[in-house]
């Protein structure tokens, strides 16, 4: 299995839509540390993002909405903010 920026991105983004649970995107972070080949070009980001985000269950380091901010913006996507009345 091949985990590349987009990859990681597309996991982060669907945990902050809530589509999964935090179990679902820690236990998706420590497979594909174990198991994903990186590509070079991203190696850095990605790595350190998969490995922060194999992280997020342990109260120590948890998963703040800046963190998420921050990782997406290293991986080279922007965050918007959309609100609609419910």
């Amino acid at each position: 299995m091949v985990v590349d920026r987009h990859t990681v991105a597309s996991k982060l983004m669907a945990y902050l839509r809530h589509e999964i649970a935090l179990a679902d995107l820690v236990d998706w972070a420590e497979t594909a540390m174990m198991d994903a080949d990186f590509p070079e070009s991203d190696l850095p980001a990605v790595r350190d993002a998969v490995a922060r985000l194999g992280l997020a269950d342990v109260r120590a380091f948890g998963l703040l909405w800046e963190d998420c901010e921050a990782l997406l913006r290293r991986l080279g996507y922007a965050v918007r903010l959309d609100f609609v009345a419910s």
